[in-house]
C-alpha cells in the first residue's frame, strides 16, 4: 500500500507543479522573440541607431558591442554627459527599466525616443539587440 500511495502522490505533484508553472508562465508573458525585436528596431530604433559592427553613428550611437559595457562608451560619438557620467552597465535588466522611458531612466539624456511601454516589446527588443549587437 505504501508504494502505491507513494506513486500516486508523485503523480499528483508532477502534475500540480506542471499546472503551477503554466500559470507563471501566463503571468510572466511569452519568452522573448528576437525577429518581433527585429521588426520593432526597425519601426521605432533605425532612424537613430545602427547595430552592425563598423556601422555609423547616426543621430545615435552604433549600438555593436554595447551589451555588457558602461555607458556612453562607443568610440567617435558625442554623448551627452548625464550618460558618460551614468555608469550604467547595459545588459538585459538595465535595458528593460531604460527602454521604457530612457528620459525618466537617465535624466539629461539626448536620446529622444518616449520609450516602449509593452514589457513585450522591450522583452522582443532586447532579444534582438543581443543577438544583433553582440561582439
Amino acid at each position: 500500500a505504501n508504494c502505491n500511495s507513494q506513486t500516486l502522490n508523485t503523480n499528483y505533484s508532477s502534475s500540480y507543479y506542471r499546472r503551477k508553472e503554466s500559470n507563471l508562465q501566463v503571468k510572466m508573458g511569452k519568452g522573448p522573440n528576437a525577429k518581433k525585436g527585429a521588426k520593432i528596431f526597425k519601426t521605432k530604433c533605425s532612424q537613430c541607431h545602427t547595430v552592425e559592427e563598423g556601422g555609423p553613428h547616426k543621430q545615435g550611437p552604433n549600438l555593436y558591442g554595447f551589451f555588457g559595457r558602461q555607458s556612453g562608451q562607443a568610440d567617435g560619438y558625442s554623448y551627452s554627459s548625464a550618460n558618460k557620467k551614468s555608469g550604467v552597465m547595459w545588459g538585459e535588466d538595465t535595458l528593460f527599466e531604460y527602454l521604457e522611458n530612457p528620459k525618466k531612466y537617465m535624466k539629461g539624456t539626448k536620446m529622444v525616443f518616449a520609450g516602449l511601454k509593452k514589457p513585450q516589446d522591450r522583452k522582443d527588443l532586447i532579444a534582438y539587440l543581443q543577438k544583433s549587437c553582440s561582439a
